[in-house]
């Protein structure tokens, strides 16, 4: 294991207890109480997984994970005392994987922890044991190659985190079918789907951004009202 593990958060006891579970696990934990030690952090060390509280003395947990998006793409987990639906698709439309509700169970964080290192190292390590029919889509400008993990628009990379490179890789493998949501976050995040659910919605939402589709007349993931989403 030995993973490196980002904890950003200015209660100091949160953060200590944080700490404790995940040491306990085997995890080595970079731990601070601001925003700016953390990102000379991320600059300086190598680091597996990052857990953000979003109200901090300096600069907020939203902003240090755009900063992280800028450059890196292993996981981001959220932490917030607000129970806002608002405030959690913020977080996940900027780029992060998952979204935890003070107060919590430490327990729950460290399985939030394993669940995120184990689905990015999936999708950017693993190799499959079967034979794959295809490594690359090419639709109308858009090409998505699975081996290099990269895509370009119109011969211009798009930095994608993981989530949203499996996301679109998804879509572009169903080519000319309509995915409803529950298909696609149970194909992505390989967990039951939910009711209410606005995972899907933000993270197709800050796709689409990075592609610079018109929310209303987009190009490529089109949205079929009440069914899902498509890539014709």
């Amino acid at each position: 294991m030995n993973e490196k593990i980002l904890v950003v958060d200015d209660e100091t006891e949160i953060a200590d207890l944080i700490q404790v579970y995940l040491n306990n696990d085997g995890y080595t934990v970079y731990k601070f109480y601001n925003g700016v030690d953390a990102l000379k952090c991320i600059e300086e060390t190598e680091i597996d997984l990052a857990i953000l509280d979003v109200m901090l003395p300096d600069i907020d947990g939203f902003r240090i994970c755009q900063k992280i998006r800028e450059k890196f793409y292993f996981p981001v987990i959220m932490l917030t005392a607000k129970i806002d639906d608002s405030d959690k698709i913020m977080g996940l439309t900027i780029g992060a994987d998952d979204y935890i509700t003070k107060p919590f169970n430490p327990l729950e964080v460290v399985a939030r922890v394993k669940t995120q290192l184990r689905r990015y190292q999936r999708y950017n390590n693993s190799k499959q044991n079967q034979t794959i029919v295809k490594n690359e889509y090419d639709i109308r400008g858009l090409i998505i190659n699975r081996d290099s993990h990269k895509c370009f628009l119109f011969g211009k990379e798009i930095s994608l985190t993981p989530i949203e490179f499996s996301i679109l890789w998804y879509l572009c493998e169903h080519q000319g079918k309509v995915v409803s949501s529950e298909e696609l976050f149970e194909a992505v995040w390989k967990e039951k789907y939910l009711d209410n659910n606005n995972t899907v919605m933000a993270h197709i939402g800050r796709l689409r951004e990075k592609m610079n589709e018109p929310a209303k007349k987009p190009k490529f993931i089109k949205t079929v009202w009440g069914v899902g989403y498509e890539i014709e």
